[in-house]
């Protein structure tokens, strides 16, 4: 008799916030929604969701809405989110977890062929050299 097996959404979400928080080392159920990070966002103007938004789904599990997000691409990692927390959560390092899991979900996004003229033309040197680097490619 074969049995099959329901794993709810639940689990699956609950497992991928676990997954977040491990890649980041940050304890993301600990925030409490103040939008200290956001205010504090040199960026968050440009984002499709703030910075606390990016917790708040990252808290939820919701990884495929969060890999496609701009928000953690615009994310400068320059740590004032991190400062302003009260409870201490670097949310740079949130944003690096979901980069590194848009990368390994689909490493074929990513490279040379997918920089636009735009970018390619616009963006510093320095930060396409250290993508590159960064990814390894």
């Amino acid at each position: 008799m074969n049995r099959t097996i329901v794993i709810p959404e639940v689990d699956i979400r609950r497992k991928s916030a676990a997954r977040i928080a491990e890649l980041s080392g940050q304890n993301i159920a600990g925030c409490i929604q103040c939008g200290k990070c956001t205010a504090g966002c040199m960026f968050a103007y440009e984002m499709d969701l703030d910075p606390h938004q990016v917790v708040r789904l990252s808290q939820l599990g919701m990884v495929d809405e969060l890999v496609n997000s701009e928000a953690i691409w615009y994310c400068a990692t320059c740590f004032t989110c991190g400062n302003r927390c009260p409870v201490k959560i670097d949310i740079a390092a949130v944003s690096e977890a979901l980069r590194l899991i848009a990368y390994r979900t689909c490493p074929e996004k990513f490279g040379p062929d997918h920089v636009s003229d735009y970018d390619a033309q616009n963006a510093p040197q320095q930060a396409l050299v250290s993508l590159y680097r960064k990814l390894g490619i």
